[in-house]
């Protein structure tokens, strides 16, 4: 019997919204996943066909702690995070990606992370 939870709901969520998204992904682009967790948000850019992280940031990264110390809130964080990961994507002459919100709702910090990485004309 299966004991019905915020995490199991969630996590039935998150499988669909990736089954989904691979589905879609015919061009085989790379997959922009954000998780976020009470203070901190994290995000990787995933290859699917060679099952690796390509790029990474986080806001516990030790480059971006001076920064991540003067925001305000969480969702400074989350800008500065989502402006970090498309410097790094266009170092990697990355332009395209696919984003995975990982069941989250696109709203407060996980919009505020991908309005940063199309800021940096990163299309998602």
């Amino acid at each position: 019997m299966v004991v019905k939870n915020k995490y199991n709901s969630w996590a039935k969520k998150r499988a669909r919204v990736k089954y989904n998204l691979k589905q879609k992904n015919r061009k085989n682009l790379p997959r922009l996943v954000v998780f976020r967790s009470n203070t901190n948000i994290y995000a990787q850019l995933v290859d699917d066909e060679k099952n690796t992280t390509i790029l990474s940031a986080s806001s516990v990264d030790k480059e971006l702690k001076t920064t991540i110390t003067k925001a305000d809130g969480k969702i400074e964080k989350s800008k500065i995070v989502g402006s970090s990961i498309a410097e790094k994507m266009k170092k990697a002459k990355i332009e395209r990606a696919i984003f995975d919100r990982n069941g989250y709702q696109y709203h407060g910090r996980v919009k505020a992370f991908t309005d940063a990485v199309r800021a940096a004309d990163i299309t998602i």
